[in-house]
């Protein structure tokens, strides 16, 4: 790696260590709650490494500790997850040019957080041949926090007193729509963002978390027509 790729690598995870002090305590509660609800050692940390979805990962637990069937919550994950085809799309553009299997693995390491400091980053002085080095920075930093956070949380959670207390719910909708708003510049962003809100409001008393999957899927769906329409 040459002197300046590593200042990108390096300027990626300094860019993105306040989102991974703030996804530290989602971390260590999400390997507590995992554990306390009958999950083994590695089906939580394999959950961390393999799936690495933090909030998917919340509803998978919480699915299984309801006795939810399997399909459910694997669809319910598949389409929570779906604003990840937003993200990608969005950056494409800029990673047309790297390998496939480099792109593979940006893929899987996408997140919200590196998504919205990448996003900010390609407003300003990343040229595209350079993207891979800053976008790695940020994303490597938050998977090994997101599964070492879990680690701790497996570990020692159980010794925290009171977690479930610590108003961990309501910063994490606080700490997502910090995320997501800045990185909301188009129409058919607000749009999705819109529908997200104002549907999974309409629908929070849905059974086995029905309402928060219709929500997603109405949310990406409006968000991917729009975006093809803009670009006829």
């Amino acid at each position: 790696m040459s002197y300046s790729r590593w200042n990108l690598f390096r300027k990626g995870w300094i860019d993105t260590l306040p989102l991974v002090v703030a996804a530290a305590p989602f971390g260590v509660l999400y390997g507590a709650l995992a554990i306390d609800n009958g999950l083994s050692l590695w089906s939580v940390l394999g959950m961390s490494l393999l799936v690495y979805a933090g909030a998917s990962q919340f509803i998978a637990v919480t699915l299984l500790a309801s006795a939810t069937a399997l399909p459910v919550i694997c669809l319910t994950v598949f389409i929570v997850n779906l604003r990840h085809m937003l993200y990608a799309a969005a950056l494409m553009p800029h990673v047309r040019e790297i390998s496939l299997p480099r792109r593979t693995l940006m893929a899987f390491w996408l997140t919200d957080e590196t998504f919205a400091v990448v996003s900010q980053r390609l407003q300003t002085e990343v040229q595209r041949g350079e993207l891979i080095w800053y976008y790695l920075g940020s994303a490597l930093f938050m998977y090994s926090n997101w599964a070492l956070c879990t680690l701790v949380g497996v570990t020692v959670g159980s010794q925290l007193p009171n977690m479930t207390e610590w108003g961990l719910d309501v910063a994490m909708v606080v700490a997502f729509v910090s995320i997501v708003v800045p990185a909301l510049k188009r129409f058919p962003q607000w749009a999705c963002s819109a529908v997200a809100v104002v549907c999974s409001i309409l629908m929070r008393d849905w059974p086995n978390q029905s309402g928060l999957m219709i929500s997603s899927l109405l949310a990406v769906i409006t968000g991917m027509v729009l975006e093809k329409g803009m670009k006829k």
